[in-house]
């Protein structure tokens, strides 16, 4: 790291890694951000555009790495809501902080092939009353949305999401968590299982999802979606996915993605539940 006198104001330069799911804003013609939050080990900004993801996390190691996230090599200066902040050109300016993008990370690598019997032994795992229990535990829309993703109704699938975007409190509420834990596993699981019923699902669940996003709920829920929708997850998400496919021990991973958040980690299982029941259920589809 180094320090160096920008001609308004000192900048701390340091170079980092980044998410392919932001490669196009980071690659464009800079434009002007807004700090939509600021924490300790992140902040989130809204960049200016209609291309999408719009919301870049910008993290250390010690944060969730989201996929639309630009992880630093080091501490994050102190950020606050209102600073002045600028995205392009493969550079993140926000307060003191100048960051240079110098590498990329796939947030949606392939998980190779799996069969029906560990999906089945998966699925039954994931099934299992856990705590913390998910933020919409009981509700209707989501149990409706379960029963139509496994009878591959499509109607019924989208009934259902519209009913949960946006739904709950905080910056990524529940319902959205349901879905995108929902969106990753369709593809994800039901390309490594040659279900392509499942495939179709998540296409058409994506199109829905993201069509009118930005105005159903928060900008970064909203680029959470639009993440999923290409299944883009976190590295905890992608965890559970290889221990659903064999990859790896499930429960451990389980374990991890539920402790996340209050109920954000609870909720993306669930979503995740729901998708590996459906693969199984739609697998012999076409």
């Amino acid at each position: 790291m180094t320090v160096s006198t920008h001609a308004r104001r000192t900048r701390i330069q340091v170079t980092g890694a980044a998410s392919t799911a932001v490669r196009p804003l980071l690659e464009s013609p800079r434009r002007p951000a807004r700090v939509l939050a600021a924490f300790p080990a992140g902040v989130y900004l809204e960049v200016r555009t209609d291309l999408e993801p719009s919301v870049i996390a910008v993290i250390t190691g010690e944060a969730t790495r989201l996929p639309n996230s630009a992880l630093l090599a080091g501490p994050l200066p102190h950020v606050t809501v209102g600073d002045e902040a600028s995205v392009g050109d493969r550079a993140i300016d926000v307060g003191h902080l100048s960051l240079r993008v110098r590498r990329w990370w796939d947030p949606a690598p392939s998980l190779g092939s799996a069969d029906r019997d560990c999906l089945t032994g998966a699925a039954a795992i994931l099934a299992r009353p856990a705590e913390p229990r998910p933020g919409l535990h009981g509700n209707g829309a989501v149990a409706s949305l379960a029963a139509a993703c496994a009878q591959g109704w499509l109607l019924g699938v989208v009934t259902a999401a519209e009913q949960l975007i946006g739904l709950g409190p905080g910056l990524t509420p529940s319902g959205d968590d349901v879905l995108a834990g929902l969106l990753v596993t369709l593809r994800h699981v039901g390309r490594a299982t040659g279900a392509e019923r499942a495939v179709w699902l998540a296409d058409w669940l994506g199109a829905t999802v993201t069509f009118d996003a930005r105005t159903r709920t928060t900008p970064l829920s909203a680029t959470l979606l639009h993440c999923a929708a290409r299944g883009e997850a976190s590295p905890e998400v992608l965890a559970v996915l290889r221990g659903v496919t064999g990859g790896q021990a499930l429960e451990p991973a389980l374990n991890r993605l539920r402790r996340l958040g209050h109920t954000s980690g609870a909720d993306l299982a669930q979503g995740v539940a729901i998708g590996a029941h459906a693969v199984l259920a739609l697998g012999g589809q076409r």
